[in-house]
């Protein structure tokens, strides 16, 4: 500093020097009171803290209640009794099968919030066990977090929806936080497979080994053309007393079913009769002729495009070449493809396989020209095979032994009584459904349905396919595919 300067410092007004003293106080004050502002903030972190993750337990709580609402949809043994005939499919038809929407297309579900179709009340007592006192109640399922208020199911705010779910649900914590979850459901459109086995032309033919391959258990037995047999006795006499078991027809003195019902659209012909009979001789009452063109023979009908956008979403898409390889969604040109084994067997009991579309050789609905060939080698599949084209099965192995469940005895609807059964050398477990022909090369059997569009046939004698048909199925209940899904874009948490 230059000796004018500094002299002129030391000669500064009086008037100035107050001014940054002012300065510096007003510094120092607003210093202590950021400090003191951080200290407070720092000293309710915790609480709020605290407060945003009691929030989000209470929404998780009412987001998994609505899951397990959902999942009573699926599998009605889990399913509360008072309700469960409310969550069935109680629309559709005699022609195309239960449904939840009626023929325009409006949910089976028609209640408001203020008057729901299905509501559950902690307030009553009866509803608190379901809802939370139980051990099955929504709250012991979902690990006791806290306690569920109230659940209501009415109808879509949406067109086109199944219903809406709405949760109110309160934690259990020091500080409870009531909250309640809305969300929206849709439904897939898969048709009801209400048959054990379903054929689109003749099965079997007048001629040495050429009997039909197909024997079924617990369903009928639908052939839009004519069905040939060996023997009388391979068409199973219905009957009350029939034992629900899981041995093969083989293994019985005679065949018997109580559940098995034959719908055939021609007539039934006999290779070897009884004796001084003809190839027409007298049947059992459960075997119903000439059913075609009226009455009518009631095959499910599996639209192509509809299931296709159902696979491409929810389940497995492949693409048959003329080689039988099968080719995932999206493969180039030159991809080589992989072998049905590879693709479709299930190593244990459990390894669902969802729902698997196998299209056509070009992409477009069957046609006699663009329909492969798809074998079956495996030991065990289980899910739901759809193949736009000709099917041949030929296992390798004995299969897998898997729990299955009888029909509801004839007469009742009631799930108590469902014979709990083991089958055994089961290669199948769920839908074999092919638009073309069956051609079974090795001897197999079948628990869930199959369905084909043209025959079924086999090598020879001895060698055919013996189907014990899953009640669910006439239900629309298929594992690995949702019956209902979360509609996207309609969570919604309520304050």
């Amino acid at each position: 500093m230059k000796m004018g300067e500094r002299r002129a410092s030391e000669f500064m007004n009086p008037c100035d020097k107050g001014h940054v003293l002012l300065t510096s106080l007003m510094l120092i004050v607003l210093l202590g009171v950021a400090g003191m502002t951080s200290l407070y903030l720092a000293g309710q972190d915790g609480p709020g803290v605290s407060a945003m993750k009691e929030d989000n337990v209470a929404q998780q709580f009412a987001d998994g209640a609505a899951d397990v609402v959902m999942s009573w949809f699926h599998d009605p043994s889990v399913t509360p009794a008072s309700i469960a005939g409310l969550l069935v499919k109680r629309q559709g038809d005699f022609t195309s099968g239960p449904s939840f929407f009626n023929a325009a297309g409006h949910s089976q579900f028609v209640g408001t919030a203020d008057r729901p179709d299905i509501l559950l009340d902690a307030a009553n007592q009866a509803d608190n066990q379901t809802l939370n006192d139980s051990p099955s109640g929504l709250s012991r399922a979902l690990g006791g977090l806290g306690r569920i208020l109230k659940l209501k199911v009415y109808g879509p705010l949406q067109p086109g929806l199944l219903s809406t779910v709405e949760v109110t649900v309160t934690t259990v914590d020091h500080r409870p936080v009531t909250r309640t979850v809305q969300l929206q459901l849709g439904a897939l459109s898969i048709p009801a497979v209400r048959a054990a086995v379903q054929v689109g032309q003749t099965l079997g033919a007048m001629q040495p080994g050429g009997e039909s391959p197909v024997m079924v258990h617990w369903g009928d037995q639908r052939v839009l053309g004519d069905l040939t047999v060996q023997r009388v006795e391979d068409v199973a006499l219905k009957s009350t007393a029939a034992p629900v078991t899981g041995q093969s027809y083989d293994q019985m003195l005679y065949a018997q079913d109580r559940w098995t019902e034959y719908w055939i659209g021609g007539t039934v012909s006999v290779i070897a009769p009884p004796p001084g009979q003809s190839v027409n001789p007298p049947l059992p009452e459960n075997v119903h002729q000439q059913q075609y063109p009226t009455p009518g023979v009631r095959l499910d009908q599996w639209d192509y495009a509809s299931l296709k956008k159902i696979a491409l979403r929810w389940g497995t898409y492949y693409r048959l070449d003329r080689m039988g390889q099968l080719h995932p969604q999206g493969a180039s040109d030159s991809d080589q493809g992989i072998t049905s084994t590879d693709a479709l067997e299930s190593h244990v009991i459990g390894d669902h396989r969802g729902l698997i579309f196998i299209d056509t050789v070009d992409g477009q609905p069957p046609r006699a020209d663009n329909m492969g060939t798809l074998v079956l080698d495996m030991d065990y599949f289980e899910g739901l095979l759809v193949v736009q084209g000709h099917v041949v099965c030929r296992p390798r192995a004995a299969g897998k032994s898997v729990p299955a469940l009888s029909p509801s005895q004839p007469g009742t609807e009631s799930l108590g009584t469902r014979v709990p059964v083991q089958l055994s050398g089961i290669h199948v477990n769920g839908l074999l459904y092919a638009a073309g022909a069956i051609r079974i090369e090795r001897s197999a059997h079948l628990y869930g349905a199959m369905m084909a569009g043209q025959s079924v046939t086999s090598i020879g004698t001895g060698v055919g396919i013996e189907v014990w048909y899953n009640a669910d199925l006439a239900q629309g209940l298929f594992q690995g595919v949702p019956v209902v899904y979360r509609a996207p874009g309609t969570w919604l948490a309520k304050y």
